[in-house]
């Protein structure tokens, strides 16, 4: 679709992917809010600027996840299972990577690949053993809303933050992108619930 757009939005530009089109007076503008949705729902549990996060995955969804957080200040190490594919995303953003099996979290560690995804299993993408206190594990994956993952993080005593909260922030993004008012984000996260239950 971005052949088809008039200009993006300059994170929308840096990432290569647009999810939502508006109309600027007959202008069609791009816009990336999966980036956006990822920064705030992670930004509701810990402060962003100078934290680690080891990012898990390295297609779309990871590289919109990582631009965003590293536009927010963050320092980023991205693992993926074909280890040349989290280096290849990794050079792109400036960023270390490494293989998943070489995981040791500092800040927050951040699912990004499909793993736990109620088509594909109960299977989490990060053993157990790497999860602890302090840690703040966020899974992008939000059917189901509480992945293997994030069972076995809040076990371990870390704080979580669900897909579906990175859901709703893109779509407040939308909504104010597409109407220019603030997004009520008490209706739109009691609405989320309910689908999602």
């Amino acid at each position: 679709v971005i052949p088809l757009l008039d200009r993006l939005d300059p994170l929308a530009a840096r990432i290569g992917a647009v999810n939502t089109i508006v109309n600027d007076d007959g202008t069609l503008v791009g816009h990336n809010t999966d980036a956006w949705g990822a920064a705030r729902a992670l930004s509701e549990v810990m402060e962003l600027q100078g934290r680690h996060a080891t990012i898990i995955g390295a297609g779309g969804a990871a590289r919109a996840v990582a631009y965003s957080l590293k536009q927010e200040g963050m320092r980023l190490h991205i693992v993926n299972r074909t280890p040349e594919k989290a280096e290849r995303l990794a050079d792109g953003l400036g960023v270390s990577a490494g293989a998943l099996d070489s995981v040791n979290p500092e800040d927050a560690v951040i699912n990004c690949s499909s793993a736990g995804m109620s088509e594909y299993g109960a299977s989490s993408p990060l053993a157990s053993t790497c999860l602890r206190p302090g840690l703040v594990v966020m899974d992008i994956v939000y059917k189901p809303v509480r992945t293997r993952l994030l069972a076995e993080a809040e076990a371990a005593g870390a704080t979580t933050v669900s897909g579906a909260r990175m859901l709703l922030h893109q779509a407040c993004r939308q909504f104010e992108l597409y109407t220019g008012q603030e997004a009520p984000l008490t209706a739109m996260d009691d609405a989320l619930r309910q689908q999602l239950e």
